[in-house]
């Protein structure tokens, strides 16, 4: 069996955790943040995690995350 290639762009933005879960960010939070309620900000910088329906797609890019 050949090595499999890490897609590069997802491995700069996934990251595995321990239990298997794949971590995420958010967006909307890179500009314009001044019109953004503070609330919204805190929210939105909190960890959030790939779907079911798109993790099998996910790890496929990553496989030795």
């Amino acid at each position: 069996m050949p090595k499999l290639k890490t897609h590069r762009g997802a491995a700069k933005r996934f990251k595995k955790t321990a239990t298997g879960k794949i971590k995420r960010g958010q967006s909307k939070m890179r500009h314009i943040l001044t019109s953004k309620e503070v609330k919204t900000k805190r929210r939105l910088s909190a960890p959030a995690y790939v779907s079911d329906a798109d993790h099998a797609k996910v790890a496929r890019m990553i496989p030795y995350a």
